[in-house]
């Protein structure tokens, strides 16, 4: 894909003419950041799978309240995954977040759809999708924005460490 786009790029504009901010676009599309919906709407309806892992989907706002309630009662570091079923890369890291969330459970996982809790993905100032908050307390202590496999477990190994060492 990322030749097929250089190639249409540099006949566009000529060989001579390739400019730096191309190869930007491309880097940013190959990361993994969703900015919209595709056009064709061909896949709004359908849902990601969290299924076979510990991860809580959240469908209110009341319930993204609970769950961070109850993960401050206990101590507890929430991931939370905001995300579009219609993201590519949403559904391209949806099973290494399945995974992880298995492999440290003493995080509290969670996902938001977007598109169903528009207000709460505002209020935290979402602009791409995938975006991961890590929080304490109630308080957001890093994030991280893109389908950016190491890194999130990079993150998350680090919090999971954070989270044993605290509780002893």
């Amino acid at each position: 894909m990322l030749l097929g786009m250089m190639n249409i790029l540099m006949k566009a504009c000529g060989l001579g003419n390739w400019r730096p901010f191309y190869l930007d676009i491309i880097f940013k599309v190959q990361m993994g950041n969703c900015l919209r919906p595709s056009r064709n709407g061909s896949d709004k309806d359908s849902k990601l799978n969290f299924s076979g892992g510990n991860v809580h989907v959240i469908g209110s706002g009341e319930e993204w309240d609970e769950k961070i309630s109850e993960a401050n009662k206990e101590g507890k570091i929430v991931v939370a995954n905001f995300s579009a079923a219609w993201c590519g890369p949403c559904k391209m890291i949806t099973s290494h977040y399945t995974e992880l969330s298995l492999k440290y459970s003493q995080l509290v996982f969670l996902t938001v759809d977007v598109d169903e809790l528009m207000d709460l993905s505002s209020s935290l100032d979402v602009r791409a999708t995938p975006t991961f908050f890590f929080m304490k307390d109630g308080q957001q202590i890093d994030k991280l924005v893109g389908a950016n496999k190491p890194e999130l477990e990079k993150k998350i190994l680090a919090l999971a460490e954070s989270s044993k060492s605290s509780s002893f």
